[in-house]
């Protein structure tokens, strides 16, 4: 899988200044392979950036997009591209490298978090991950756009403060259910799970139905075992797949009554980051605190 070329924080603030590729107007250019994080990259650019997120529809699944010609045109003819890495968006990677420009500045998350292909590639779900990109925006915006640099360093300290109130929930919640199990039927949630400090299980299952490989009949019968035998507080599931496993599993947690919890890997149009966040961790704090039947 190709590499994706790579500018984190540091890197970013010693480039020379480029000359910014600018859409109609003179607006700046910043295509975000996903969504969450072009939500991120607009509030941080404002009227100077023209945004473009490439996927957003959060009915669709990531896993099954196609790039088309078009969104290879802006990926070429953008100031500055973030991308998720570690194989999450390699139709990216292969993209840019089809049309290298050398002042366009790219964002790596993977390679920005310290992450390789192979690691739970569903990064937005540790809260460590969107502050450390939101100021790799403004960086990247500040060296493509110098003259609004003042404007981007003001509404990253907005957008800062804002994303902190997801630090804070995910601290009160970590005091009071470190430790409790939980499982999943894809690795979706698993950072934001692991930062709760939650006890994953059947993560063999998950990772087989990540890679779209057929989870092992042991490893099945195990995830099976621990919804009948309530051995764990909740069950998650992405709501963006249909599989004929997960709905097997989910259809066995009603019947035994263990709560189950959609989470999605595109941000639902109409709320923000922060509320996309906080209302999925609202809905597991609620299947955490149930008594178990």
């Amino acid at each position: 899988m190709k590499t994706i070329l790579s500018l984190a924080l540091t890197c970013l603030i010693g480039l020379a200044t480029p000359p910014a590729a600018r859409a109609a107007g003179g607006m700046v250019t910043l295509v975000a392979a996903e969504n969450f994080y072009g939500g991120i990259a607009g509030r941080i650019g404002g009227p100077p950036v023209e945004v473009v997120s490439i996927l957003s529809n959060p009915d669709q699944d990531p896993h099954m997009f196609e790039a088309s010609p078009a969104v290879a045109r802006r990926l070429a003819d953008a100031a500055v591209v973030v991308v998720n890495g570690a194989g999450y968006d390699a139709w990216a990677g292969k993209l840019l490298g089809t049309a290298p420009r050398p002042q366009r500045i790219v964002i790596n998350v993977a390679q920005l978090m310290g992450r390789k292909a192979g690691d739970n590639p569903h990064l937005w779900y540790d809260p460590a991950t969107m502050p450390a990109v939101a100021r790799a925006i403004a960086a990247a915006l500040q060296k493509a756009d110098p003259a609004h640099a003042a404007d981007y360093a003001a509404r990253l300290k907005t957008t800062l403060a804002s994303l902190a109130r997801i630090q804070t929930r995910v601290d009160a919640m970590r005091a009071k259910y470190a430790g409790q199990p939980v499982t999943a039927t894809e690795p979706v949630f698993g950072l934001m799970a692991e930062a709760i400090g939650l006890t994953m299980r059947n993560r063999d299952f998950q990772t087989a139905m990540m890679n779209d490989t057929e989870p092992s009949a042991r490893a099945l019968a195990a995830f099976e075992n621990d919804l009948k035998q309530h051995k764990v507080k909740a069950l998650i599931y992405n709501r963006q797949v249909s599989e004929k496993l997960t709905e097997r599993l989910l259809a066995i947690a009603v019947k035994a009554k263990v709560p189950v919890v959609a989470v999605s890997e595109t941000q639902p149009a109409g709320l923000s980051f922060e509320d996309w966040m906080l209302s999925q961790l609202g809905a597991l704090e609620q299947a955490l605190a149930r008594p178990n039947p």
